[in-house]
């Protein structure tokens, strides 16, 4: 199970979620999802892998788009939360920073499928559900972007553009869930390092 629980022994981290709490039959789903996209994949498969009968599954959810919804919220809100938590625990403004760009890497990382999963079917969401999710991803963007707002007023980030450089941090670290491996050639505490220096750069942090 991934764990948040052991900061890096040089950068302390954030309170992440140490389980992403979603029920075995969305973990059947995000597994068929992620093989075979929302689209390409019918209840029939997603109840059999969940070791459920397809009217045993209708029991819990009503549709596939409803597990789908369920997916989504559980990992916005559990990004959410943990971003909060790392910058609740930071002292000054490049400490929460690094705190919270260390959290999106982890989180990206650890929980690459689901979070692959919820952003490449935005758009089979139905419409109030993806309004909902578009919003918890405005929330976290303004994390990003407030944070290096405040260092370029502090004179730490000179970034020209703070809140093109705040969005590109973000995409660089949802970037991860596209390509990181556990089994790769970098550890996640290695690539939290590779990254907080890369974010800096794109922020300009005045060394």
């Amino acid at each position: 199970t991934p764990s948040f629980a052991e900061p890096h022994p040089q950068m302390p981290l954030s309170q992440s979620p140490h389980t992403m709490p979603i029920d075995p039959i969305c973990l059947a789903a995000l597994r068929c999802f992620a093989v075979s996209g929302f689209h390409g994949t019918s209840i029939r498969q997603i109840a059999a892998e969940a070791g459920l009968s397809v009217p045993g599954l209708y029991h819990h959810y009503p549709s596939k788009g409803a597990i789908l919804v369920a997916l989504c919220e559980a990992a916005m809100h559990e990004l959410l939360t943990a971003s909060r938590a790392a910058i609740a625990a930071g002292s000054t403004t490049l400490e929460r920073f690094e705190r919270l760009v260390a959290c999106l890497v982890r989180f990206h990382a650890e929980y690459g499928e689901i979070a692959f999963v919820t952003y490449s079917e935005i758009r089979s969401l139905p419409d109030d559900a993806r309004e909902r999710h578009l919003q918890a991803r405005r929330d976290e963007q303004a994390l990003v972007t407030e944070l290096v707002e405040q260092g370029v007023a502090e004179g730490i980030f000179v970034a020209p553009h703070p809140r093109e450089a705040a969005r590109a941090v973000s995409t660089l670290c949802l970037g991860v869930s596209q390509w990181y491996r556990a089994d790769g050639s970098m550890s996640v505490p290695e690539l939290v390092d590779v990254y907080l220096e890369i974010c800096k750069d794109t922020v300009r942090f005045v060394r």
